[in-house]
């Protein structure tokens, strides 16, 4: 296994294998955290062959290859287009603390001009994560507010190696998995009563999110989960669409559209033919994000929108350089946020056009592209 603490351990935290979004559904229940346990130990035990495979290795670091120039210019933001805040909310009735970074376009902004983009991250994340998207946004007229999950955060990859799977197991359980979609509300609850939330527009907001955050997304979109007869509805109905990258399957719950056919906002779904995650004995990967998007709306008939990038990895979609191929990252990081750009004016002006452009213009690093319902 990999030094958790080392720079490539740290990165990997993103991108590791996002526990089954069971989690929320019974508490307490003791055939469903055996279900977990059994596999977040397996999925820890290829963590370590996970990490090594998206992990640069010594002769392809992109910060020794010329591509790293390259990739700076492909991903670079004026920083003078964009201010960064940072908050350490605590909620008081979960004894939960609930850190976020806010990127916000320079002023002056008037008073609820700006819509807004709530991310939550992966496993292992934390609000500094994703950042390439964060910047890009507020460079467009877009706040974006990045929540970070204290359950299941970086501190996962933290502290001795051998207590990983304990840690991981934590991460996992019911508790946390509905914990998350409560740190999302409560920080939009928060961002609002900010000062700086009074030039939010509380009527264009977004829930967005990759791998373990892209199923809070869709818990917060609308999704339902029936375990045993127990049912949780957690939408967020001030969110009027959802952006899921990498959102994987609703692990032991059977067919998806009984899950997620109810939603009723529009989403956008990012993906990668090699976005795999490894667990022995259950992969997940593309085809799982694919019968997650045909399933999603289809009896709301809600609109929707799908890419599938060509090749990449799990982890090409966050802020990790050289996994999924050194030059290949910066155009798929480039694309998403391009995408995500598109599809959030697109919301606001229901004019495709420049979706129908994007797909052109991206031809050679797509394997699909669709819109339904429009």
């Amino acid at each position: 296994m990999p030094d958790l603490d080392s720079a490539n351990g740290a990165n990997c935290a993103d991108m590791a294998p996002a526990p089954p979004p069971t989690a929320p559904v019974k508490l307490g229940s003791p055939s469903l955290k055996l279900q977990l346990q059994r596999l977040i130990a397996l999925g820890v035990l290829s963590l370590g062959v996970f990490c090594a495979q998206a992990a640069p290795s010594a002769t392809t670091d992109p910060t020794s290859q010329p591509e790293a120039v390259a990739t700076a210019e492909a991903l670079s933001v004026d920083p003078a287009l964009f201010n960064v805040q940072t908050f350490d909310w605590f909620d008081a009735a979960r004894n939960r603390a609930v850190p976020a970074k806010l990127y916000l376009p320079v002023g002056p902004l008037k008073p609820g001009a700006v819509p807004l983009v709530v991310f939550s991250h992966g496993i292992g994340g934390s609000k500094d994560g994703y950042s390439y998207l964060g910047r890009y946004f507020a460079a467009h007229g877009y706040a974006s507010l990045h929540v970070q999950h204290v359950g299941s955060d970086r501190q996962i990859w933290r502290g001795n190696p051998l207590a990983i799977v304990s840690r991981l197991s934590d991460a996992a359980q019911e508790t946390e998995a509905l914990q998350r979609v409560n740190d999302v509300k409560f920080a939009l609850d928060h961002m609002l009563i900010e000062p700086v939330g009074s030039v939010i527009n509380a009527q264009r907001l977004v829930a967005a999110g990759h791998s373990y955050g892209a199923n809070t997304t869709l818990l917060l979109a609308g999704a339902t989960v029936d375990v045993n007869g127990t049912t949780v509805f957690a939408k967020d109905p001030r969110f009027s669409a959802a952006i899921l990258i990498s959102a994987p399957p609703f692990y032991g719950l059977g067919d998806p559209q009984k899950i997620v056919s109810g939603i009723d906002v529009p989403t956008l779904h990012i993906t990668a033919t090699a976005d795999d995650i490894q667990i022995p004995g259950y992969n997940s990967g593309v085809a799982d994000r694919l019968a997650l998007y045909q399933a999603t709306g289809v009896t709301t008939q809600a609109a929707k929108v799908l890419a599938v990038f060509k090749d990449g990895s799990h982890s090409i979609f966050t802020d990790r350089m050289g996994t999924g191929g050194v030059a290949l990252n910066p155009k798929v990081k480039v694309a998403t946020r391009q995408l995500a750009l598109a599809f959030l004016n697109w919301l606001q002006a229901k004019d495709t056009g420049s979706l129908d452009r994007w797909s052109g213009q991206n031809a050679a690093i797509l394997a699909r592209f669709e819109k339904t319902v429009f």
